[in-house]
């Protein structure tokens, strides 16, 4: 029963994945073309991509845990492999894609710029898929990343329409500007294939000498995401990227 455990969780990643995006093409993208540009920060627009959000939040999590648990109970295997992979390719590929797309899709017609340019979000899309072809093949990545994670990506696209939702500081004129979201694909999607080394969150103790990293980011993102809740998840993303590439530095 415990060799199933680890592809039941990624199952469930999947399934959280397909919910997702039949929310997020639920959204329809004449909603808001015909009203004025404010009524884009009413929060109702934004429901069917919070919902989404929030999935792709349970996602990540039974990600992480099925790593984890696969490893604790001594039952990895190819085929877990290539499912976690296929779920990925679906939770953390597709679904920002379509988060970004629909995004796009509302604000580019209030800039008086051509819809087609929202097809560039499926961008992130590809280069997740090269990033998760690259990860299955790379004997380098065994205990650290080469590229930044699908998940990390991902749950910066989904961070959007939860800070538009509850936007406490103001920012979501500068998300609901078409050119910071084209400029955000491009960076993510650079950021996937980067040859840039990048810790792991995986503990194989609890010493701080082994995991002071480790600890240290954990501890900044919980201060990040009690402070500015939504509004941090970029923040942490940013400053996990931050935290590995001044790793080398730090020895």
């Amino acid at each position: 029963m415990k060799k199933h455990l680890p592809n039941a969780l990624t199952c469930m990643n999947l399934l959280c994945g397909c919910v997702a995006l039949t929310l997020i093409l639920s959204m329809d993208p004449a909603q808001t073309r015909s009203n004025s540009f404010g009524a884009m920060f009413s929060p109702v627009i934004w429901q069917p991509l919070v919902q989404a959000s929030y999935l792709i939040g349970i996602a990540a999590v039974a990600d992480f845990l099925d790593g984890l648990v696969a490893r604790a109970l001594h039952v990895s295997s190819p085929i877990g492999k290539d499912l976690d992979s296929l779920a990925d390719m679906v939770s953390f590929g597709v679904v920002p894609g379509a988060i970004l797309f629909k995004l796009l899709q509302q604000v580019l017609p209030m800039h008086g710029l051509p819809v087609g340019l929202a097809y560039l979000a499926f961008t992130v899309s590809i280069f997740s898929a090269l990033r998760l072809a690259k990860f299955n093949n790379d004997t380098r990545q065994s205990d650290s990343f080469i590229g930044l994670p699908t998940p990390a990506c991902t749950l910066v696209v989904a961070s959007l329409p939860l800070i538009l939702t509850y936007d406490s500081f103001g920012v979501a004129a500068l998300i609901l500007n078409p050119w910071v979201l084209l400029g955000l694909t491009v960076l993510l999607s650079a950021l996937l294939v980067a040859e840039i080394p990048l810790f792991a969150l995986k503990f194989k103790n609890l010493t701080w000498q082994d995991n002071s990293l480790r600890f240290v980011f954990l501890l900044l993102s919980v201060a990040l995401l009690i402070g500015l809740q939504s509004a941090a998840v970029p923040l942490i993303v940013l400053l996990y990227v931050l935290l590995s590439v001044l790793r080398p530095a730090t020895r």
